[in-house]
């Protein structure tokens, strides 16, 4: 028997039931149909996978490219050098006034951290990392510098605020030249905005898709069950009682195919991470794919039964009521 003939009609008679009863035969009536609907997709296994299988895919590129432009960002935090100044110190300088800069930089609001380099530090580890050995010790003075190291906070590594903290650290009396590499920072933040306007575009167009298979879908059914609908109006069946399951098929239409979609997000990001990680050793950064918890699994559902609900709907608003008794 269909799942429209299942429950009780609203507008059938109901003086001698009470507000309580009511309320109670409203809820008992929706789970009925809810799970009858369930039942439906159960009896054509096929068909329901097929549409199952393509909201799930559908779903699970942007959840992917959500995830990784989140998880780069987590790597951008780690590449903090990139918007590090270095401020070379003149040569009058002694290693007091240098340490009383750095005390006094330490307390800006603009700055993560300072860090001093002295000029025979430098000397050394460029002698350990440059290969010359021996051959530095020839030179008759030392060549570099003193400098101080400044890690701005991550509201100010941005392009325009580094440039602008910049400026400011070059009027301290003691720096003689400061350094950022500004363009390699705006390639970062560039790739990044990229990315997500990228997955926002790709996650617009998807749930677009969504919607129209998941109401095409529902408009087969509907078509398919014209004489079932023909005759619960002519026994005085309202157009709501008779969309409900076709919403609560869209319903577990979105869920399942939420369901789907992590768990092949979850395979995806396994699958490829050994690869990330020996990609991420190669630049000295620790990454930790993040965003397949708890908190995405429920947002991916909420997304995706919205996205149901909402195909379902504006499918079964236009056809049933077009269906009518001649």
């Amino acid at each position: 028997m269909s799942i429209l003939f299942k429950g009780r009609p609203q507008g059938a008679s109901s003086g001698s039931v009470g507000p309580l009863q009511r309320i109670l035969m409203f809820f008992i009536d929706h789970a009925r149909q809810a799970v009858n609907s369930l039942g439906e997709l159960y009896r054509t296994p096929f068909a329901s996978l097929m549409t199952i299988g393509v909201l799930g895919f559908s779903l699970t590129l942007p959840s992917t490219l959500y995830i990784m432009v989140k998880n780069t960002e987590q790597i951008s935090e780690q590449w903090q050098q990139a918007s590090e100044i270095s401020l070379f110190l003149n040569d009058n300088v002694s290693e007091a006034n240098a340490q009383q800069l750095v005390t006094r930089l330490s307390v800006w609001d603009e700055i993560d951290s300072v860090s001093y380099v002295s000029a025979d530090d430098a000397l050394e580890e460029f002698q350990e990392v440059s290969g010359l050995g021996d051959a530095i010790k020839y030179l008759n003075q030392n060549p570099l510098p003193d400098v101080v190291l400044v890690v701005p906070t991550s509201k100010h590594a941005t392009p325009t605020a580094a440039a602008i903290l910049l400026d400011k650290l070059r009027k301290e009396r003691e720096v003689e030249i400061g350094k950022l590499d500004i363009e390699w920072l705006e390639r970062l933040y560039a790739l990044l905005d990229i990315a997500k306007e990228l997955a926002l575009l790709l996650a617009l167009l998807l749930f677009f898709a969504v919607v129209l298979i998941i109401g095409n879908t529902i408009r087969l059914n509907i078509l398919n069950r014209r004489d079932e609908i023909l005759v619960m109006k002519l026994v005085g069946a309202t157009d709501a009682f008779i969309q409900r399951p076709f919403l609560y098929t869209g319903f577990w239409f979105g869920l399942l195919g939420g369901i789907m979609a992590w768990i092949t997000v979850s395979i995806i990001l396994w699958w490829i991470g050994w690869s990330l990680e020996s990609f991420m050793t190669l630049y000295q950064v620790q990454l930790d794919i993040t965003g397949l918890d708890a908190k995405a699994l429920f947002i991916m559902l909420l997304l995706s039964v919205v996205l149901g609900l909402l195909g379902s709907m504006l499918s079964v608003k236009r056809h049933v009521s077009e269906i009518e008794p001649e």
